[in-house]
């Protein structure tokens, strides 16, 4: 299994070395800079394109624009929050054990469709599918470091049965 891709606790290994090890990964490093760059980018472009873009909107699609910009830097906000846990377990600020605590973790998301109002800026629409796809990643990382497995994950039921009878030609 490639070393940068986080084993679930299941495999013997405790969520807190998981995280602490995701956090020194590769992947992390990635996943940190995608989404640094993404709050950045949105960032700027909420403030310059955005804002000017928004004032020529019509009334009802100005607000769906204000409705939509509020939800895509939520989103992005959570993604942040959840990537500098992850920062400060690298650089030792904060324990692994405690980057496990509940209040730390991503929530899990409602079902939600791209924005339906035909006359916003494209620009805002590719940046909140963007976000969500992240937040969707970030999300999977977050349940394959903390949850564990299914049961029928755990239990091979052949493996158990080649146990029963090793033990049962052994007495």
């Amino acid at each position: 299994m490639p070393t940068n891709v986080p084993l679930p606790p299941s495999s013997g290994r405790s969520r807190a070395t998981v995280v602490d090890d995701f956090a020194r990964s590769e992947l992390f490093d990635r996943t940190f800079r995608e989404g640094m760059e993404l709050v950045e980018d949105t960032a700027a472009y909420l403030d310059g394109d955005g804002r000017r873009e928004s004032k020529l909107l019509s009334r009802a699609t100005a607000l769906a624009y204000a409705g939509e910009s509020m939800k895509l830097t939520t989103r992005l906000m959570q993604i942040a929050s959840w990537l500098l846990v992850q920062r400060a377990v690298r650089e030792g600020d904060m324990t692994p054990e405690a980057a496990c605590e509940p209040r730390y973790r991503l929530a899990g998301r409602k079902a939600e469709t791209e924005p339906t109002d035909a006359e916003l800026p494209i620009a805002l629409v590719e940046y909140v599918v963007r976000a969500e796809k992240l937040y969707d990643r970030v999300l999977h990382l977050d349940r394959r470091m903390h949850l564990d497995p299914p049961e029928e994950e755990t239990v091979n039921p052949v493996q158990s049965q080649l146990d029963r009878l090793t033990a049962a030609f052994r007495q």
